[in-house]
């Protein structure tokens, strides 16, 4: 996964959340941090997203019958996606192009749990998605993470990480326009250990 290929993600992520469907439910749920629906909500919108990708996902509410292991979690993480069929053949254990931990948690730490779990993760991409209620919030979240986090890891451990590491911070929007204003996309520069926002 390139940085390009998260931009294409990133546009096509943008897309699901603006359905009909989605959008206003999923404002609503952001101004009101009503967080269980905007979890459900936004979880919907990465599976979608995925397939929009060509990939098959699964996350809670959405099994996978494509494994011998049936099951809508894997390795405890809330979403993964694997190569279609097509990409890769009848592998009967595909590595994931993808996970994703979906995180509405208030506490930062819970976050940085969320994204050292991704980490440990063998996959072109890793998202992690958190929900803060302002820019404030979500400044000091980011600051949290390339501290805690990356900045526990040695350059040589930074470098080795294979693939592309993102952050989604969801909020209340501050009266910007949805969904531009209400999510916000952060990657990793594991030269320089810390997130910029794209």
């Amino acid at each position: 996964m390139t940085e390009s290929g998260v931009r294409d993600w990133w546009d096509c992520f943008l897309q699901h959340v603006q359905e009909p469907s989605r959008a206003a439910p999923l404002k609503e749920a952001s101004l009101a941090e009503n967080l269980g629906d905007w979890t459900r909500l936004t979880t919907e919108a990465v599976v979608r997203t995925c397939e929009s990708m060509g990939w098959e996902a699964t996350a809670r509410g959405h099994r996978l019958r494509r494994l011998p292991e049936t099951a809508s979690e894997y390795l405890a993480l809330d979403a993964m996606a694997f190569p279609d069929r097509e990409s890769c053949g009848d592998v009967p254990w595909p590595m994931p192009v993808a996970v994703f931990e979906l995180e509405n948690s208030p506490r930062d730490d819970r976050v940085a749990y969320s994204l050292w779990k991704v980490l440990c993760t063998r996959s072109p991409l890793r998202m992690v998605y958190a929900y803060r209620r302002d820019w404030e919030q979500t400044r000091g979240l980011m600051n949290h993470l390339a501290s805690e986090v990356i900045g526990s890891l040695s350059l040589q451990d930074r470098k080795q990480l294979e693939g592309v590491t993102t952050v989604v911070t969801g909020s209340r929007g501050e009266s910007e326009t949805f969904p531009h204003g209400y999510f916000k996309l952060w990657l990793l520069d594991t030269n320089l250990g810390k997130f910029d926002r794209i």
